[in-house]
């Protein structure tokens, strides 16, 4: 008889290691808004919710600062509201931290930022209000035509926003949407989003033959 499989109950944290140790420290502390739990020559802990740490960094003086074709293309944090989002957009461009590739997913509005040694970081709030609502946008077909995304321009979203637009109009997904044709933004082009693009291509390429 099997063993049953047992997930995960959540997920901890992550690591990462770098060259730039101060610098990476002082820019996930700004950006997650996060409290730092211990910090020693070698290692910084830091959380922003009740976990004992959701985050670590490495310091690592010797390796090099190279950004390789395998490992993590990017690490998302959900926020609890589209106020919320747009709060912390506008916070961090004040602290000259601009995303590089804003985007509506259809099930996530997302702002894509770049660390300072070139992770890619999204800062997302649910489009949906329920998992089974996000479940059926991701397998009726809709997100299967631009599985990519629209891009949009933070600075209308945020405007419209204060102006009362409600978070439904905001984040909308257009009742006609169109297969994209243009690649993520270069400052983004992680190799997930690269990979679905191509995908994307080669389906419509087939199409056009069959």
């Amino acid at each position: 008889m099997d063993a049953p499989t047992i997930s995960p109950a959540k997920l901890a944290h992550f690591v990462l290691k770098t060259n730039r140790y101060k610098e990476l420290v002082d820019w996930y502390v700004l950006v997650l808004g996060a409290k730092i739990v211990h910090r020693d020559k070698m290692a910084t802990f830091m959380t922003y919710d009740d976990e004992h740490h959701r985050l670590g960094i490495l310091n690592m003086p010797v390796i090099p600062q190279t950004r390789a074709m395998a490992g993590v293309d990017h690490i998302a944090f959900t926020y609890g509201s589209l106020s919320d989002l747009l709060a912390t957009y506008e916070r961090l461009k004040e602290a000259g931290i601009e995303p590089v590739w804003p985007v509506n997913h259809g099930a996530t509005l997302s702002f894509y930022y770049r660390d300072p040694d070139s992770n890619a970081i999204e800062l997302q709030v649910d489009v949906f209000s329920s998992l089974e609502a996000t479940n059926e946008f991701l397998r009726d077909g809709r997100f299967a035509i631009n599985p990519i995304g629209i891009d949009f321009d933070p600075e209308d979203i945020l405007a419209r926003h204060k102006a009362g637009a409600s978070d439904e109009e905001l984040m909308r997904w257009p009742d006609k949407v169109t297969a994209r044709t243009a690649p993520p933004a270069a400052a983004y082009l992680g190799h997930f989003h690269s990979a679905l693009f191509k995908a994307a291509g080669l389906a419509k390429s087939r199409s056009r033959r069959s």
